[in-house]
């Protein structure tokens, strides 16, 4: 029922608000009357009469000190609302609210009673409500900390960290500017969960079996991780490094990264790649090395490095992580190696045998693990485990055999092994030939099926699938489970791989089998290609991952041995290596591979041959020009579209957008597949073209139809490049909510794909749009985000972006000093040599033009801007050669 006299609403709204109690009469005409009328008492009464006349039933008792309204709690909003909440039903208390509290009522108690319901509502959305809840609620009330923890928690249990940490760096700025203070213990502590779940235990494995034996070592080496940089756990193999190391990773409580170098000889690169960093690819990547990168990743990360098996790279391993050491002030590194790694500051923990109770305590374990119920004599086992002088390992192996021999068959095999091996080389150590002897052992075990597959998988660097596992190999599945239950091999998930020592000692019996291993990868590589333009791109990069080192062999085998073969797979590899960010990698494979082709193309590898010139190009070590002119001249002969569109893609990196009509423009165009993702391709690079020849109208038209089109093939990349491109069209036509809301759309794509660099790239980009839109708060908190995102990646162009950003802030708020500053590091952070980071360089000589102006200085100022239009028509970018000749003419000008 509408009530139309605005102080019967307002009396009514007095009356429920204090439901079941009496109002007082000067309550009452306080609140509906801001000055009392002669004869308010009268009024008030007059009020009540028509108010019960309006509402049929509604019962309001008079007393001699005021009204009360009867009604029963459940009958009453925020009665109701207030008994859910009690009762833990926070949801449905949530649901009561529709719109504002009071929002048709005008009367002087109302501001007070705002208040009061606010409480509740808030109290709501905190215990049950949404997202959208929480922000609606933060939007009204921007200096509430517990919202915004609230906010921030709940965007944090919906995996979205990025989102999270930009509330907070929203809240800490609003809080400093508003009212001068730092964020309470409770947002703090929301903060901290954030940044704790922005640094997981990256790759840390995870164990199937109990830690048995080496309590007093994990306490030690936890305590000296907490007093010391650098602790080296070395022993032989088999001793239980690795399991303890693991263990120290599971009880660290910040970030972890577990980095196992058994299958690289590149430490640094297998670091980059640990830490969770994904290549800047061509447009930095080219002039920064994986160690500066590396560094400029963890620099400002407090981290445990667990690097695992670094004994056959100890000198690099050495070397790499000393120079981690020296320039990140807050890395721990934990290493495992049969050797000291000889590093100043090195804590050595040797992992010895294991005492008897430890020894009896993991055999058993193990023991009863194969064989539930399986019990000996204590002495009995204390023997055993001495007899394999308490090497972890030895006493695994021996006992996962209890399920298929007698405890005393065990102890004679081990006594006939090693009377054998004693007579062996004095000069080896003496655990060595005991673990030896236990391999040995166990081989001799194996059926002649089990032995002919234990030689075969040792082909797999890493691991392998069930698939990969049983075709490299020609064996089948009963036959590789026997050797999982024997504990030859391993798997965890859906993947296999065997132990180093036992991979060691069974390659020597193994047969050649590394071609037909490269060329099953080949045909994987060449099955995933197309899918990584599509729908089912992010499940298909996650599988090649998988397999990167398998594939990373391969290409190195067929590279010493078959060249047409290395050819085909560095062609079929170029797609995941873009998506995946590894492009320096890729080149550096392409230019070894056209290093053994010599100066002959192989007949009928003219595609693929052409596609590594494209991908090598920027690290050649010899004539880069040269190299992208024979490309071009290749690309001449072709007649149809080449077999991996990505081709056409490189194509256009390397010599930059064709002029319409031109030869080069007919070429591309006659090139360019009828695929959905060669349609869009086109219409995306159709569309920057355009874009920088000054129109963005049409630009902006190709841009969202080559969107449309990477959206429909399923390229999140690529519709993420036309999102971004359409942003910065928005922005430069001053449209900075449309600007805005592509960039987001870009950022939604990119988180998909987990491209932290990109995602900060895009962040940077929205900085921008705010920037222009006056928002410099905004704009602030989020080059400072793009920073924060950046630094973690290691990406130093988009670094460089947010201190342009950052420069213009200062300029803008008359800080010439800090703005030159901020140019200065943007400068020092851009390389040379390749199209994005020369277009970054523009951008910056124009910034310091303006802030010449702004200083009053136009001779300097002159003199960045001319510096800038040499660079904007060097890469015939129309849009930034106009804005630096505006400025050209403005100084001109009288």
């Amino acid at each position: 029922m509408e009530i139309a006299a605005p102080r019967q609403r307002a009396l009514l709204a007095m009356l429920v608000l204090d439901a079941g109690r009496i109002v007082g009469h000067d309550h009452l005409i306080g609140g509906l009357y801001p000055e009392p009328p002669a004869g308010a008492a009268n009024a008030l009464q007059s009020q009540v009469s028509r108010l019960r006349r309006t509402v049929p039933g509604l019962v309001i008792e008079h007393h001699p000190a005021g009204y009360r309204l009867v009604a029963e709690p459940s009958d009453v909003d925020h009665l109701r609302c207030a008994e859910l909440l009690d009762a833990g039903r926070a949801p449905q208390a949530l649901a009561l609210w529709r719109g504002p509290a009071l929002a048709d009522v005008d009367a002087p108690f109302v501001a007070d009673a705002r208040r009061r319901l606010t409480e509740v509502l808030i109290s709501c959305v905190l215990s049950g409500g949404t997202t959208n809840d929480l922000r609606e609620v933060l939007a009204e009330h921007p200096l509430r900390e517990d919202v915004r923890a609230a906010l921030m928690r709940t965007l944090h249990r919906d995996g979205r960290q990025t989102d999270a940490l930009e509330v907070f760096a929203q809240g800490r700025e609003l809080l400093a500017d508003e009212l001068g203070v730092d964020p309470s213990p409770v947002l703090a502590a929301a903060h901290l969960e954030v940044l704790k779940a922005e640094a997981p235990h990256r790759g840390v494995p995870a164990q199937l079996t109990s830690f048995v034996g080496r309590d007093e070592d994990l306490r030690r080496v936890v305590k000296w991780l907490q007093e010391n940089r650098l602790v080296t756990l070395i022993g032989p193999g088999g001793t239980g490094k690795t399991r303890l190391a693991v263990e120290v990773g599971h009880r660290e409580p910040g970030e972890v990264a577990f980095v196992d170098l058994s299958a690289t000889t590149e430490v640094a690169r297998a670091l980059l790649d640990g830490v969770g960093v994904r290549e800047a690819g061509l447009l930095s990547a080219g002039a920064v090395s994986v160690e500066e990168r590396l560094i400029a990743a963890l620099v400002n990360r407090n981290a445990l490095l667990i690097v695992d098996n670094c004994e056959h790279v100890v000198d690099e391993a050495a070397r790499v992580l000393g120079a981690v050491l020296a320039a990140c002030p807050d890395v721990r590194v934990l290493a495992t190696s049969r050797e000291p790694l000889g590093i100043t500051g090195e804590t050595l923990n040797p992992v010895t045998a294991l005492d008897d109770d430890a020894a009896v305590r993991l055999f058993l374990d193990r023991a009863q693990a194969v064989k539930p119920g399986f019990t000996a004599d204590y002495d009995v086992i204390a023997d055993v485990c001495r007899r394999l002088d308490g090497i972890a390992l030895a006493i695994e192996l021996a006992a996962a055999r209890v399920r298929s021999l007698p405890l005393a068959e065990i102890t004679a095999r081990l006594d006939d092994r090693f009377r054998l091996l004693s007579k062996g080389s004095r000069t080896a150590a003496p655990r060595h030939r005991t673990l030896h002897a236990v391999v040995e052992w166990s081989w001799d075990l194996l059926s002649a099926a089990e032995r002919d597959l234990a030689a075969r998988f040792t082909v797999f660097h890493g691991s392998a699938d069930l698939q990969a596992a049983v075709e490299v190999t020609t064996s089948d599945v009963d036959t590789l489970t026997s050797l999982v239950d024997k504990s030859l091999i391993e798997v965890t998930g859906d993947r296999y791989r065997m132990l180093d020592t036992i991979r060691a000692f069974c390659s020597t019996h193994a047969p050649d089998l590394a071609q037909r291993h490269a060329r099953w990868f080949l045909d994987l590589a060449q099955r995933a290609e197309p899918h990584l333009r599509a729908h089912d791109q992010v499940d298909w990069l996650r599988s090649l991952a998988q397999d990167h080192d398998n594939l990373v062999a391969a290409v190195g085998w067929a590279t010493a041995h078959d060249v047409d073969l290395a050819l085909e797979l560095v062609a079929a590899l170029a797609t995941y290596y873009w998506c995946r960010g590894l492009r320096t990698e890729a080149a550096q494979q392409a230019d070894a591979v056209l290093h053994a082709c010599g100066e002959t193309v192989p007949q009928g590898r003219e595609q693929e041959y052409t596609l590594c010139l494209l991908i090598a190009w920027p690290v050649a070590t010899g004539d880069q020009t040269a190299r992208i002119r024979q490309a071009d001249a290749l690309l001449a002969t072709f007649d149809a579209p080449p077999r991996y569109p990505i081709m056409t893609m490189m194509w256009g990196m390397a010599l930059g957008a064709p002029e319409d009509e031109s030869e080069i423009w007919h070429r591309r165009n006659r090139l360019l597949g009828d695929d959905p993702w060669s349609i869009a391709l086109a219409l995306v690079g159709d569309g920057l073209v355009k874009r920088m020849e000054g129109d963005p109208v049409a630009g902006a038209d190709l841009l969202r139809q080559g969107a449309a089109a990477f959206q429909q093939a399923g390229d999140r990349w690529g519709a993420a490049l036309a999102f971004n491109q359409l942003g910065d069209i928005a922005l430069a036509d001053g449209d900075n909510t449309g600007a805005l809301a592509h960039i987001d759309r870009a950022r939604q794509l990119l988180d998909e794909l987990g491209a932290t660099e990109d995602t900060a790239e895009a962040v940077v980009g929205r900085g921008n749009a705010k920037l222009a839109g006056g928002d410099l708060a905004g704009a602030r908190a989020d080059f400072d985000l793009a920073l924060t995102l950046a630094r973690r990646a290691g990406a130093q162009v988009v670094q460089a972006g947010a201190h342009l950003g950052l420069a213009e802030l200062a300029r803008l708020a008359g800080d010439h000093v800090m703005a030159e500053t901020e140019c200065d590091q943007a400068w020092a952070l851009t390389p040379g040599g390749w199209y994005g980071p020369d277009e970054m360089r523009c951008h910056i000589a124009l910034e310091r033009g303006r802030i010449a102006k702004s200083a009053g200085s136009a001779d300097q100022a002159r003199a960045h801007f001319e510096e800038a239009l040499r660079r904007a028509e060097q890469q015939r970018n129309l849009v930034t050669e106009t804005a630096v000749r505006a400025e050209l003419d403005a100084l001109a000008a009288p």
